[in-house]
């Protein structure tokens, strides 16, 4: 299935992909790998992990303390978040 990003999402991903580089080398393309396998599991079985709110899905990520927050749209996937599971609940929601 078909996957896009929200533009925040998007973001967010970035932000933590250069964040983590910058603590350790290498960990930056550690936490892209497990992010990137989370939505591979998503994109293959969108609907098996749990609804967090209205139709916002979570599945959340090995080794990280992130989870990938989606929703699943007519021909596609949308991933709403990398969010940190740390960081204020329900900040996205003004994405959906």
């Amino acid at each position: 299935m078909k996957i896009e990003f929200h533009p925040e999402a998007l973001a967010e991903f970035r932000a933590a992909t250069t964040y983590y580089e910058a603590q350790q080398r290498d960990l930056g393309s550690r936490f892209m790998i497990a992010v990137e396998s989370a939505i591979a599991h998503i994109a293959e079985s969108p609907t098996a992990w749990r609804i967090v709110e209205d139709d916002v899905r979570r599945y959340l990520t090995k080794v990280f303390p992130y989870a990938v927050l989606y929703s699943i749209e007519d021909g596609y996937i949308l991933i709403v978040a990398i969010m940190h599971l740390r960081r204020e609940p329900g900040y996205w929601r003004k994405r959906v």
